[in-house]
């Protein structure tokens, strides 16, 4: 097992959770990629996003088909200036790349908010620490082993 991975099946047997984690040689980097892989909808992928308030990253947990409003992001965590994390900001945070963050088992701990949509599904799927590595998870037991808040965070803008 790849230490990525066993980080997250570690943190999650922590959480109280027995995950599978399933590996996708053609990748789920993106919400898209995975979706296809699994054979789920988008929806039902948690994107793990990070993003930098002051001085602080914060992880957000969206949707795969939502992008997150940074103005409701800030105002769910009382603040203004919130940006997105470039991707050496993330792997700082989190200890993992982008495209294989995990909702938990990060190297410190973070501020977790989590997109209300999620909460839609019965199952999700979740990134296990690599691009190719996913696990399923229901929306109550994310929630918890994130130890995150549920907020409303999609971008309501028309696409």
């Amino acid at each position: 097992m790849h230490p990525n991975v066993g980080r997250v099946v570690a943190a999650a047997s922590v959480a109280g959770l027995d995950i599978e984690v399933e590996r996708f040689p053609e990748g789920t980097r993106t919400a898209a990629d995975a979706a296809r892989a699994i054979g789920c909808d988008v929806s039902q992928i948690v994107k793990s996003l990070v993003f930098v308030v002051g001085e602080e990253a914060v992880l957000a947990l969206a949707s795969g088909t939502n992008r997150v409003d940074t103005a409701r992001l800030g105002q769910a965590l009382g603040v203004g200036g919130v940006r997105r994390a470039d991707g050496d900001e993330a792997r700082e945070a989190t200890g993992f790349a982008i495209g294989g963050i995990p909702p938990f088992g990060h190297d410190r701990p973070l501020t977790v908010l989590v997109d209300r949509d999620l909460l839609t599904h019965d199952r999700l799927w979740a990134a296990a620490g690599l691009p190719d590595a996913v696990f399923a998870i229901t929306p109550e037991a994310l929630v918890r082993a994130s130890g995150g808040r549920v907020v409303d965070l999609a971008d309501s803008a028309p696409r």
